[in-house]
């Protein structure tokens, strides 16, 4: 385990000060550059000395990339893993057949490599579709995957990335049963961002004794609630996949959803897939602010949820947010279409906490005060849209120029 400065947020959860997935007993990382990009790190791996049990989320693209199949079909076999392995750069989507050779001759080199059954093995890749994999460059990284010798997860946080500006980890610590249990993550995302995944990978690691069926309950609802709810483009991608695993180097009896400290572990995990996922947005391809959508009153909170994505990936609301545009039509607009079934009515928005919708209809507000406001980095949206008991946030980010520049030219 790293050594961290923590910085306690509350009276369970205490944040470890550039923590990841190397931050929990029994875990190292690191990356190095093989040459699938020009000079960045671009291949990574994630190694527990304890057989993890694990849980998984992939994405719901129909195109499910070579890598996510092999290791879905590893994990339907045994709900353990001892080490994940990720290439950047190129994704081994739409590569058929012969896609899935390379991902599962990857496994292979690397069960050699570190002696350990393939079944214990993950892969994952991201990057541009559609291109083989160079397996010679693979193999190289593979042969340099040093165990013994990896201290700096730094390199396995920035290995991990494609058009990303920032790399995107955290750690936090809780005590349960007098022990203290670490949960920690790494993620990639910037592009082709609208989960049920996207062009995410997101790797969240712990010490804790937990079976896979417990971390399987856990990890689903609180995707949905975090990196299913974080849009840049409206974009799903292909090479999508949450992992949770957990080692059992803390903690002599096992955790269950029985103990009575259940509520912690599953507060810490959210914590991390809640900061991974905001981390995604805030760092959105070509992004100049985060946008944070609250929605309260729906009669579901599946509508909730859907109002608050639909605010959040308009283009136009994007658009408007960019360009420091308090246009009201344009929130109640995706509102309507988010839900037919509301009554415009019941409709109430503000922006960065001015009221410019109350029922269903502007409202004067200090239009000066409301554009400097706009310049703030973060840009919070909230909307009533009824009576229901039930709430949902979202985060985004607006819509620049620079974003068209980059994805006009990703491949070229």
């Amino acid at each position: 385990m790293i050594e961290e400065t923590k910085q306690v947020i509350d009276s369970e959860i205490t944040i470890l000060q550039d923590g990841d997935v190397a931050s929990p007993n029994g875990y190292t990382a690191s990356g190095i550059h093989v040459g699938l990009r020009r000079a960045k790190k671009d291949f990574g791996w994630l190694y527990s000395s304890n057989p993890a049990q694990c849980a998984a989320v992939y994405t719901q693209n129909a195109f499910k990339a070579a890598p996510l199949q092999v290791t879905q079909a590893s994990l339907n076999v045994s709900k353990q893993l001892s080490a994940v392995v990720i290439n950047s750069a190129i994704a081994n989507a739409c590569t058929g057949e012969r896609g899935l050779r390379d991902a599962i001759q990857t496994k292979k080199w690397i069960s050699e490599k570190l002696q350990l059954p393939e079944h214990e093995i993950a892969v994952a890749s991201t990057g541009l579709i559609g291109e083989f994999l160079p397996m010679d460059k693979i193999k190289y990284g593979v042969e340099h995957i040093d165990i013994e010798g990896a201290t700096c997860s730094k390199d396995f946080n920035e290995s991990i990335l494609t058009t990303d500006k920032e790399t995107k980890h955290i750690a936090v610590q809780v005590t349960i049963d007098g022990e203290v249990i670490t949960v920690g993550g790494s993620s990639k995302g910037s592009g082709m961002i609208n989960p049920n995944m996207a062009t995410m990978l997101g790797f969240m690691t712990t010490d804790a004794n937990v079976q896979a069926e417990d971390l399987e309950d856990i990890l689903k609802p609180t995707v949905d609630d975090t990196f299913n709810m974080i849009t840049v483009d409206g974009d799903t991608s292909t090479n999508d996949m949450v992992l949770l695993l957990a080692n059992g180097m803390v903690g002599k009896q096992q955790l269950t959803k029985e103990h009575p400290e259940w509520h912690k572990f599953v507060e810490a995990v959210r914590y991390v897939c809640e900061h991974l996922a905001k981390s995604i947005a805030q760092d959105g391809e070509g992004a100049t602010k985060l946008i944070k959508v609250e929605v309260e009153g729906a009669i579901s909170k599946e509508k909730n949820n859907a109002i608050a994505k639909t605010i959040v990936g308009s283009s136009l609301v994007k658009t408007a947010i960019h360009g420091g545009d308090p246009n009201f039509g344009r929130f109640v607009t995706a509102i309507g279409y988010a839900d037919n079934t509301i009554s415009p009515n019941n409709v109430d928005v503000w922006l960065c906490d001015h009221l410019i919708v109350k029922q269903g209809m502007p409202v004067p507000f200090d239009a000066l005060d409301l554009k400097a406001n706009m310049e703030q980095d973060t840009i919070v949206i909230k909307a009533k849209v009824g009576n229901g008991l039930f709430k949902s946030t979202a985060f985004g980010c607006d819509l620049s120029y620079e974003y068209v520049r980059i994805n006009a030219l990703y491949s070229t």
